[in-house]
């Protein structure tokens, strides 16, 4: 299922970012003309012309409420990507719905374009959910992560960890993070890349915003973080915004924090997603720490996991794949962006000694994707390293 992957997924998010430079008057066309078509088709299938006129408005007037709902998210600060390519998406998914029923039109005209009308319905309401709702319902997950490396069971160490801000300006979910984050009481927080959406990847409002947010947090062990993909953090624009923040960033590094006066060893990766190479350098930081430490492994892709987990990293914390951001209930994740698809697609997973945790992050995917999440809401994790006294 490679298809569904790393490349194809980002060769979409490109293709999604063209229509956005269209204008309004060059994205018409379509719906009026595939309105036209489905009223032509319907007309002839129900033997009834009203029938076929009903469709084709209905599809127009879906197609202008579509238009509002986009173009409003913008002005009312929910989400600030462009309004063409998720509405010629939907366009055209009204209009297959259309045609599909076409086929229970045959026989039964009346009933079938009163069901057609309903499924409209519901397009329009998970569409609003989608964009307005659920990308701000943030949940909190709290793990907990037995081992006997940790040396006082009495004094457990929290870490918090924050995923694929993809910040463009900030909403109402960025502004309640650092209350959120605050109440968890962590000890240190990590940042696992993917700072900045990316169709705002160098914009200074965007720029100027993600500092403000991450001047808001703190913990007593300091703020830790990791570039993401190369695509999206170009680090030589976020550095001096990280760095004023007083986050420290971590590239290609190990670096022992004191907790309560227990060591714990971070080691960061820069996201060159070529595993041979990271290996050699996650075997080179992990050789620093001692063999008693506990070992934190700070990346931002999942996909290291398996490098990860035969060199005896403890904690692995990773995001990247939004938890699919767009999930089928019962099925989970479509697009993961992962070369090994839903393997790590979201969530806990453990692989001999090491504990791997996939958040689905905070943000939305960016270029003309739609800024909406379904059965995948944005997340926080608390992750408790709690000591077990030399036992197991």
């Amino acid at each position: 299922m490679k298809w569904l992957g790393e490349k194809p997924f980002h060769t979409l998010l490109l293709w999604t970012a063209k229509p956005a430079q269209w204008a309004a008057w060059q994205v018409a066309p379509l719906p009026l003309g595939l309105a036209a078509a489905a009223g032509c088709l319907w007309a002839k299938a129900s033997g009834q012309p009203l029938f076929g006129w009903a469709v084709a408005l209905g599809l127009l007037a879906f197609a202008l409420a579509d238009w509002g709902l986009l173009a409003a998210l913008p002005r009312q600060g929910v989400s600030f990507g462009a309004v063409q390519p998720p509405w010629l998406g939907l366009v055209v998914l009204r209009w297959a719905v259309a045609m599909l029923a076409l086929l229970l039109a045959l026989h039964w005209p009346s009933p079938t374009l009163a069901l057609l009308a309903l499924i409209q319905l519901l397009i329009s309401g998970v569409g609003w959910y989608g964009t307005r709702i659920e990308p701000f319902r943030t949940q909190v997950t709290r793990l907990q992560v037995r081992t006997a490396k940790w040396p006082n069971p009495g004094s457990p160490v929290r870490i918090v960890q924050i995923s694929d801000l993809h910040i463009e300006r900030l909403t109402r979910r960025e502004r309640a993070l650092p209350a959120l984050a605050a109440s968890l009481n962590p000890d240190l927080i990590v940042l696992t890349g993917d700072f900045l959406s990316t169709s705002y990847s160098d914009d200074p409002r965007a720029l100027a915003d993600l500092g403000t947010l991450l001047s808001q947090l703190q913990a007593p062990n300091g703020l830790f973080a990791v570039w993401g993909t190369r695509e999206v953090d170009l680090p030589a624009v976020l550095r001096p915004v990280l760095e004023k923040a007083g986050v420290v960033i971590l590239e290609d590094q190990a670096l022992e924090v004191q907790v309560r006066g227990q060591s714990l060893w971070l080691a960061g990766l820069r996201c060159t997603r070529q595993a041979e190479a990271e290996e050699r350098t996650l075997r080179t930081l992990l050789a620093q720490a001692p063999a008693e430490a506990v070992t934190v492994l700070l990346y931002h892709v999942p996909d290291l996991m398996p490098q990860a987990s035969g060199l005896g990293v403890d904690l692995f914390l990773a995001g990247h794949t939004h938890g699919g951001q767009w999930c089928v209930p019962g099925f989970g994740a479509i697009l993961t962006s992962s070369r090994y698809w839903k393997r790590y697609e979201a969530g806990y997973y453990r692989q001999s000694h090491t504990h791997l945790y996939v958040s689905r992050g905070l943000g939305l995917e960016g270029f003309g994707a739609p800024r909406a999440r379904f059965f995948c809401p944005p997340e926080v994790v608390s992750v408790t390293l709690v000591g077990t006294g030399g036992e197991g």
